[in-house]
């Protein structure tokens, strides 16, 4: 895999506007629906990951390094899903570095750095949520063959990190970083409108989903160890 680096004196000012814009808006939209365990690791990561600039990401991995030994791998964009697994399963999350315009906050069709990075990285804190992140790696790697499987997986990826929903004290919280780096997801989440299922691994790996739609379904867990406990089933 080609080494890359965010190049950090290429951002503009308009960048970095733009940075601003998304993370104030998103982060006033996220309060009383994203989880405890988001929340903290906003806070925690807080001086390097904040509304005033794009992080850099050598101070953004000197801290997630100093508190749960993950690290950012800098990718061009979507990987083939091998590398993705293997990344994973080393404690390296991988981001790009490119950033929406201001005439596109809110479709894209593909990740950017604000859905990777205020999206993703502050549920890494998180000792259980990142335990999980690196044993899905793990298995995903091992049977990186198993094109059947491998399916599977991108649908377990797809309804638990990406658009998946917590329980927390009786009340539905955000913990998939798809609705949470949303506005439209966020709001959809929280509508009359929507279906919300227990967690069920098997039934999730059974279940197709679309990327280019909102979601019309979502599965809720009761806890990040009931999610790594799914694990042991695959």
């Amino acid at each position: 895999m080609e080494t890359l680096t965010q190049v950090y004196r290429n951002y503009t000012k308009e960048d970095h506007a733009v940075w601003a814009l998304l993370f104030e808006r998103q982060a006033s939209h996220l309060v009383g629906k994203a989880c405890t365990e988001y929340l903290q690791g906003l806070k925690v990561l807080q001086p390097v990951l904040n509304a005033e600039r794009i992080p850099d990401f050598n101070k953004l991995n000197e801290a997630l390094k100093a508190e749960i030994g993950w690290s950012i791998e800098v990718v061009a964009g979507l990987i083939p899903v091998d590398e993705f697994f293997l990344l994973l399963s080393q404690k390296n999350f991988p981001s790009s570095t490119w950033l929406r315009s201001r005439d596109h906050l809110d479709y894209l069709e593909e990740p950017d750095m604000f859905h990777d990075i205020f999206g993703h990285i502050p549920q890494l804190v998180h000792a259980d949520y990142s335990n999980f992140m690196q044993k899905f790696g793990e298995i995903g790697y091992l049977n990186r063959h198993d094109e059947a499987l491998v399916i599977k997986l991108q649908r377990l990826y797809w309804y638990t990190i990406e658009f998946g929903l917590i329980l927390e004290h009786g009340k539905r919280r955000i913990y998939g970083a798809g609705i949470a780096s949303s506005v439209k997801e966020t709001q959809h989440a929280f509508g009359p409108n929507i279906t919300v299922l227990p967690y069920d691994i098997q039934q999730i790996m059974a279940t197709d989903f679309i990327i280019s739609d909102i979601q019309s379904a979502y599965f809720e867990i009761n806890s990040y160890q009931q999610l790594y406990a799914s694990l042991l089933s695959i």
